[in-house]
């Protein structure tokens, strides 16, 4: 097969995955109404052409969070990297800084942040999930300390998990452990099943220490996301502030009010998110709620984005209505899936490519040039150009 774009790379996943890793991956919560938005609400948005601007080598380096980066998105936390591809948090990881751009690990992990740290010395960030265990919690903020994490992303929007209707059919979190139907289900994607048997038994690194989690991935998943706090509040965030020295960005982000409130908090930045689709169905798109969040903060505060990114042009109408970078999710561990590193360099390659395609035919010589000039290259679709966002 022939890959051409980031979906030939989630069909060459689907093809080498089990379903029941693939479908974790890909699927959102409920009637997947909110996935479903993530996607369909970029189309709304127009680009600008213009020709015979002598634009054809955009420059795509950009400023996001504090520094200076290769390009205009970065791969952002996703959880279980290890499970699609062995060691695939350091291969994701090794892919992102050749690109000249970070890589964020989930607290879900199979990889530890001593793990990826010493597989690389680029630039690593952290996101946490606030956990009732604060002991735990505490050991991991230290690790992340420890790995010269530049900046930790705290995930806000999981007071419950919702039902992700997909897994509930697979088992994913209620199996601990692998049972005979399971295991006849890897035993049909051989090409992956050798890749993970060749490292052993997978199991989270950094609870391995941790006897009453369990010892297999499986059953360490399941007993750590019981432990996610379900009464955090705005104020143990701020203790958080207190506690971590480096950029703290706030990831779960769609109101506006939320956004202030993790600004006058001492917030670096928020990440707009909706969890994928994976959490509030019914939910507004990232997209659709960007410029009412960029118009709440101000054009000083970092805003990120996740959530239905597929395109380069996905990436530049994001920029355009405000967003300071992008995290890809899916994007990229469809790429990890398929093809190990070299599917997560193929991915980011794919959208280089593409963003720097369209930025030429709109004439626009750089990401800084759109960013300066929104709303002259990006607008609401069949409204006009001042209808956009400055």
């Amino acid at each position: 097969m022939t890959i051409v774009n980031i979906d030939d790379l989630r069909l060459a996943a689907e093809r080498r995955l089990p379903k029941l890793f693939f479908d974790y991956i890909d699927g959102g919560s409920f009637s997947e109404e909110t996935y479903r938005r993530n996607r369909e609400d970029f189309s709304r948005l127009a680009l600008r052409q213009n020709v015979l601007a002598d634009s054809a080598e955009p420059d795509l380096s950009t400023d996001y969070l504090g520094q200076r980066r290769a390009l205009p998105f970065m791969l952002g936390p996703v959880g279980f990297l290890g499970l699609y591809s062995r060691q695939g948090e350091q291969k994701s990881a090794l892919a992102a800084h050749a690109a000249g751009i970070p890589f964020c690990l989930s607290t879900f992990s199979i990889a530890s942040l001593a793990d990826v740290r010493k597989a690389t010395n680029g630039p690593l960030h952290f996101q946490l999930y606030v956990l009732d265990d604060r002991s735990l919690m505490n050991e991991l903020l230290a690790a992340a300390e420890d790995a010269a994490a530049e900046a930790l992303f705290v995930t806000v929007d999981t007071a419950v998990t919702a039902v992700r209707e997909r897994d509930v059919r697979n088992g994913f979190r209620s199996i601990t452990r692998v049972t005979p139907g399971l295991l006849a289900s890897f035993c049909r994607k051989p090409g992956w099943l050798l890749d993970i048997a060749a490292g052993g038994q997978p199991s989270v690194r950094a609870l391995e220490h941790r006897a009453d989690f369990g010892k297999g991935a499986l059953e360490q998943a399941a007993n750590l996301s019981r432990r996610i706090d379900k009464k955090l509040s705005w104020n143990d965030i701020a203790r958080l502030r207190d506690r971590w020295k480096r950029q703290l960005i706030i990831k779960g982000v769609l109101s506006p009010e939320d956004a202030e409130k993790a600004k006058s908090i001492g917030a670096d930045g928020v990440v707009i998110s909706n969890h994928g689709g994976r959490q509030l169905d019914g939910a507004m798109s990232t997209i659709a709620a960007l410029p009412a969040v960029r118009a709440a903060v101000g054009h000083d505060f970092t805003l990120m984005l996740d959530g239905g990114i597929r395109r380069g042009s996905d990436i530049i109408k994001a920029i355009g209505m405000g967003a300071d970078g992008i995290m890809l999710g899916r994007a990229y561990t469809f790429g990890l899936a398929a093809k190990g590193q070299a599917g997560v360099a193929e991915a980011i390659q794919i959208l280089e490519r593409e963003v720097s395609i369209t930025l030429t035919l709109m004439g626009c010589g750089s990401i800084d040039e759109l960013k300066k000039r929104r709303s002259h290259f990006v607008f609401r679709q069949h409204a006009t150009a001042q209808e956009g966002i400055v």
